[in-house]
């Protein structure tokens, strides 16, 4: 019954989760992750740009992902896209799976729920289409498909072919997913609010800025109506790096885009009062959320924190360790 050490249970589940959001709903679903821990806390993984078949350090990250996951008896893993390269999945036997999922990610401490925005706009549609909200304890998890977003996609695919399946037409699409969002955020008692895209909103990477969604996302990120009910985090990947982009009292932007090839070489210009780190190499982010507090914590492929950093409820603070 096991495929690797990852048994055919956890890959059903993947997939059931999977199906699950690319339903037609017209409203964001919202799932439920249960709280095990006693004093209601999570520890979580968190990273994404991966699927290369255990090349270009994917192998070296899953292992030392796997050793933070036993240390801290996370409760589950965050993928934030871009998980099969070069062309997405092609179906649910495509043997891609097994080959940069399931014979990778093999450490004990791995072996729980794994949640995922849109993989690629390449992967074969059963694979995360929709957004939805993830809700557990204290906190509510926003994944949002930004891939719709980005006009290239549509206007100069190059030699890609894309699934646009349950998007089409494109600005309804977006319109109803905004709609949806701001509702959600709005109704939202939960006391953090994390949203997770694939693309950057504030980034030095290589990619840089997506500026659709600086234009149409962010503003419904920045809307305070009460200050305890706003954003509190913009967690995405797509450029292959480790990155913390943010300001004292505003959404702190959470780059974890390193798990395989990285090494671009280039970094944008950005203000260094708000960039509190990037770099440009493979690794993971872990996030230890209380009720009070929130943690995130960037390592290296060789388990080495890179950075750390925490939000906090009472003092509305934020501060570096």
């Amino acid at each position: 019954m096991k495929m690797g050490v990852l048994t055919f249970s956890v890959r059903l589940m993947f997939l059931i989760l999977c199906i699950f959001i690319n339903g037609s709903f017209s409203k964001l679903e919202r799932l439920g992750h249960p709280v095990t821990k006693s004093d209601g806390s999570l520890d979580i993984l968190v990273f994404g740009d991966w699927g290369r078949k255990g090349g270009f350090n994917q192998s070296l990250v899953a292992h030392q992902m796997g050793i933070v996951g036993e240390q801290l008896d996370i409760d589950f893993v965050i993928s934030v896209g871009d998980n099969f390269y070069d062309d997405g999945l092609k179906g649910d036997t495509d043997t891609s799976f097994e080959a940069s999922f399931s014979h990778i990610y093999t450490h004990p401490s791995l072996q729980k729920q794994w949640y995922s925005v849109k993989f690629s706009p390449k992967d074969w549609r059963w694979f995360c289409r929709r957004s939805f909200v993830l809700c557990s304890g204290m906190v509510e998890f926003f994944f949002v498909d930004t891939n719709p977003f980005v006009k290239k996609y549509f206007t100069d695919p190059e030699d890609h072919t894309y699934d646009w399946s349950n998007v089409l037409p494109r600005k309804k699409y977006i319109y109803n997913l905004l709609h949806d969002l701001d509702l959600e955020i709005k109704k939202s008692r939960a006391t953090w609010k994390f949203v997770v895209g694939h693309h950057g909103i504030k980034t030095a990477g290589q990619h840089g800025v997506a500026q659709e969604l600086v234009d149409q996302l962010l503003p419904i990120l920045e809307l305070k109506i009460f200050l305890e009910n706003k954003v509190d985090l913009y967690i995405n990947g797509h450029d292959h790096c480790l990155q913390h982009i943010g300001s004292e009292g505003e959404i702190q932007f959470l780059t974890s885009g390193g798990g395989s090839k990285a090494w671009r070489g280039d970094i944008q210009p950005w203000d260094p009062k708000e960039l509190k780190l990037y770099y440009d190499g493979q690794g993971f982010m872990s996030l230890r959320i209380t009720h009070s507090e929130v943690k995130f914590v960037f390592y290296d492929i060789s388990g080495n924190v890179l950075h750390q950093s925490r939000l906090s409820k009472k003092s509305k603070t934020f501060g570096l360790f």
